[in-house]
C-alpha cells in the first residue's frame, strides 16, 4: 500500500489505518451496539494482511475495552507489528460516566494503563482526544505533559484531537504538533475553511475519522435499518441517521454507487477515497467490525478518483444539503 510521512514524525503510514472505536462494544455512552471481540481481532488481522500498517484506538473506547482487543489482536499477529495510536483525555468514574480529563497526573495514569491494555512497550502516537471544555488552561497542561511523555521515551510522537486551529497554535507553542484528528466526510466538510489550510500550511499530518460517516455512507445503511438501530448504539440519536438529514444522506449514497460502479469498488471504498484527495490529509481511519467488512474497504488508499469525479461528489452535496 502506498504511504505517506506523518507531519514531523518518521512515521510513514498507510493511507488508511484500522479504526478501533466500535469493537470497544457495548455498555457505555457512545457505544455501536454489541460486538464480537473474535470478529474484532479477525477484523483486524484481515486488514494488517491487506496491508494497513497502522491501528487507532482510544482508551474511552469501551472504557478501555478496545485497547484490550488491539492488545489481544497484536499478540497473536505473526506479520510485522503495526504502528499502535491511542488517546488520552476521557476519563470515566465507576457507573461508566464519561467526561473530559486533562490534568498531569490523570494522562500519566492513562498511559500506564494504556500500555498495559495494549501490551506494548511504547505508543506510537499519543494524541488528546478532546480539547478542554470550556476551554482553558487544561490544555497547556496536557500537551505539556504529552510532551514529556515523548521525552521520557513512553510515547513516540504526539497529536491532537478535534482541536481548532487556534487550540493548535497554543499547543504548538510549547511542543511541535505531529498531527491532527478530525471528523472529516462527504457529510461533515467544516475543517475545509481554515483547519485543513492551516495543517497544510504548518506541516501538520491530517488522520480523518469517519470518513464513511461512520457507516452511512458505506451502502450498508438504509431507511430500515437506520429506523431498527438498537438502543445501545448512538447513531440512532444523530441528526445524520434520521429525518430530514437521513433522506438527503442515502441519496448521496447512490450518487456514490454510481462512482463505485465505475470503479467496481464499494461505495465505502469511494467515500473514504473522496476525503484522501484532499492534499492536506495524510491519512483516513476506516473501522471494520468482521473481516468480511475490511476486505470491503481497507483498499480504498489505493483508489484515486478523478477530477471530474471528485467534483461531481461535492455538486451533489451542495444540492443535496
Amino acid at each position: 500500500m502506498e504511504t505517506r510521512k506523518l507531519g514531523n514524525s518518521d512515521l510513514h503510514i498507510t493511507r488508511v489505518g484500522y479504526g478501533a472505536w466500535a469493537i470497544g462494544g457495548s455498555g457505555w455512552k457512545f457505544a455501536w451496539g454489541s460486538q464480537d471481540d473474535n470478529d474484532s481481532i479477525a477484523a483486524i488481522h484481515r486488514a494488517l494482511e491487506l496491508g494497513v500498517n497502522w491501528i487507532d484506538t482510544a482508551a474511552v473506547y469501551g472504557l478501555g475495552h478496545s485497547e484490550e482487543v488491539v492488545g489481544r489482536a497484536l499478540k497473536s499477529w505473526r506479520g510485522p507489528r503495526p504502528y499502535v495510536f491511542t488517546k488520552c483525555g476521557r476519563s470515566w468514574d465507576a457507573q461508566g460516566n464519561v467526561g473530559i480529563g486533562l490534568s498531569a497526573d490523570l494522562i500519566r495514569r492513562e498511559i500506564e494503563d494504556s500500555l498495559r491494555r495494549l501490551s506494548v512497550d511504547v505508543v506510537d502516537l499519543y494524541q488528546i482526544h478532546w480539547p478542554p471544555d470550556p476551554d482553558s488552561p487544561a490544555l497547556e497542561e496536557a500537551w505539556s505533559t504529552l510532551a514529556n511523555l515523548k521525552r521520557e521515551g513512553k510515547v513516540r510522537w504526539i497529536g491532537v484531537s478535534n482541536f481548532n486551529v487556534q487550540q493548535l497554535r497554543r499547543a504548538q507553542t510549547i511542543a511541535p504538533v505531529t498531527s491532527l484528528q478530525p471528523r472529516y466526510s462527504v457529510v461533515h466538510r467544516e475543517i475545509e475553511h481554515d483547519i485543513l489550510p492551516y495543517c497544510l500550511r504548518e506541516g501538520i499530518g491530517v488522520i480523518v475519522y469517519s470518513p464513511m460517516a461512520s457507516g452511512l455512507l458505506t451502502g450498508a445503511m438504509t431507511r430500515e435499518r437506520a429506523a431498527k438501530l438498537p438502543a445501545d448504539d448512538w447513531r440512532g440519536r444523530h441528526p445524520d441517521f434520521t429525518e430530514p438529514n437521513l433522506s438527503r444522506n442515502l441519496a448521496l449514497v447512490e450518487r456514490l454507487r454510481a462512482i463505485a460502479n465505475r470503479h467496481n469498488r464499494s461505495i465505502g471504498e469511494v467515500a473514504i477515497a473522496w476525503t484522501l484527495h484532499h492534499p492536506a490529509v495524510t491519512g483516513a481511519i476506516v473501522g471494520a467490525r468482521n473481516a468480511q467488512q475490511a476486505e470491503g474497504v481497507m483498499r480504498a488508499g489505493d483508489l484515486h478518483l478523478t477530477e471530474d469525479e471528485v467534483n461531481e461528489i461535492e455538486a451533489f452535496a451542495e444540492t443535496a444539503a
